[in-house]
């Protein structure tokens, strides 16, 4: 006769073997997306171990931008129609200060040193410095006309300054003020720094052009004739490929930054806008997750082969693309459904030209744009 007892041990060791198994390879990431509502005038925290909003921290006006400082344990968020920028604690999940800019923004940067973040405003047309200890605007450089958008160079005191409706653009000393304009030929839509601060990359507005600048001189370098006017750029991890996408094709364009030249133009998807790249940690691949907001799609390509080897349907109207610091999950944001897709980046990517599954949706608020993740 078999002993009961022996039975029931044996259904207990396999139960707790298959809870070791299960907690062994439970997904998640251990830290929070926070993900800024514009509609809903929020900050929604959402725990990546259990997939769900936690809070919603909300504010006085509708947030665009989001920037994580690890190291304060914080998250700022910019309301630009108001003028105002939010500090969130990234442990108590609230919010710590909030202070005016004095004008209406832009769009903000993290400065290379953390210790301030630099804000570009449009009335008044300035570039503010707003230390992070004080909580303050602490410095205004006044700007020659209406800025469009503008970027930080990782290796000096500098930042690069496009304006509306113009063919210049302006470099600018963080430390003097001291302004230098260059012409670009037509209307400049982006401006990005080369990793390594040498040069810098204007994205021409009413044409399929970039064209590079030495930081140094002002002087052009090159102009790159693209298949679609750039309306969105992207770096890869280390910054030796420069991804464009923007109207005119449905695909994307790899530029060699250092180099200086166009390398390919890879199809990825119907109308392709905002992207973002993983890193590759431990010797995975790098993918490039790039939305296509009209068919709420996002496709993957392998950054090495340059192909598509995925797609998946993530929401309406998905706009932007966070990856954890893991590598593990490519965070989408659906601003047309307010919702956040979650997928696992290698399960998707060997689902080699099959629709790759989501790992989960998450209702998230009222048109999130913007977001960033910290580990807890």
């Amino acid at each position: 006769m078999e002993n009961p007892c022996s039975r029931r041990a044996l259904l207990g060791a396999t139960a707790l073997s298959a809870t070791a198994c299960f907690q062994k390879t439970k997904p998640g990431f251990v830290g929070y997306a926070f993900v800024a509502n514009q509609q809903g005038r929020a900050i929604a925290a959402v725990d990546l171990t259990a997939f769900a909003v936690v809070r919603h921290i909300a504010l006085d006006g509708e947030p665009s931008r989001l920037v994580s400082h690890v190291a304060r344990e914080t998250v700022y968020a910019l309301t630009p129609d108001a003028g105002a920028i939010y500090e969130i604690s990234s442990t108590a999940l609230q919010r710590a200060r909030w202070n005016a800019l004095g004008g209406q923004a832009v769009d903000m940067r993290l400065g290379r040193r953390g210790q301030s973040l630099w804000c570009l405003l449009r009335n008044p047309k300035q570039l503010v410095e707003f230390r992070l200890d004080s909580f303050e605007v602490t410095r205004r450089i006044s700007l020659p006309a209406e800025p469009r958008d503008f970027d930080l160079s990782p290796a000096q005191p500098l930042a690069a300054v496009s304006f509306l409706d113009s063919p210049e653009a302006t470099t600018v000393s963080l430390e003097s003020g001291e302004i230098r304009k260059v012409t670009a030929g037509s209307a400049i839509n982006l401006v990005r720094f080369r990793g390594d601060g040498r040069q810098w990359v204007a994205a021409h507005a009413d044409k399929p052009l970039l064209s590079l600048f030495d930081t140094a001189s002002g002087r052009l370098v090159v102009r790159l004739p693209l298949a679609m006017r750039p309306e969105n750029v992207c770096f890869n991890a280390d910054g030796g490929q420069l991804f464009v996408t923007g109207e005119g094709m449905d695909a994307v364009a790899i530029v060699f930054p250092y180099s200086t030249e166009v390398a390919e133009t890879v199809l990825a998807g119907r109308a392709p806008g905002p992207m973002a790249s993983s890193p590759g940690i431990a010797g995975e691949p790098e993918y490039l997750f790039v939305t296509n907001p009209r068919s709420g799609q996002v496709t993957i390509i392998d950054i090495e082969t340059r192909k598509a080897v995925a797609t998946a349907q993530v929401g309406a109207e998905p706009s932007h693309v966070v990856i954890t610091p893991d590598n593990q999950f490519a965070l989408v944001l659906n601003r047309g459904s307010g919702d956040m897709a979650v997928i696992r980046i290698q399960s998707a990517a060997r689902r080699t030209r099959f629709p790759a599954a989501l790992f989960t949706m998450i209702p998230v608020g009222s048109r999130p744009v913007s977001a960033v993740v910290q580990a807890v």
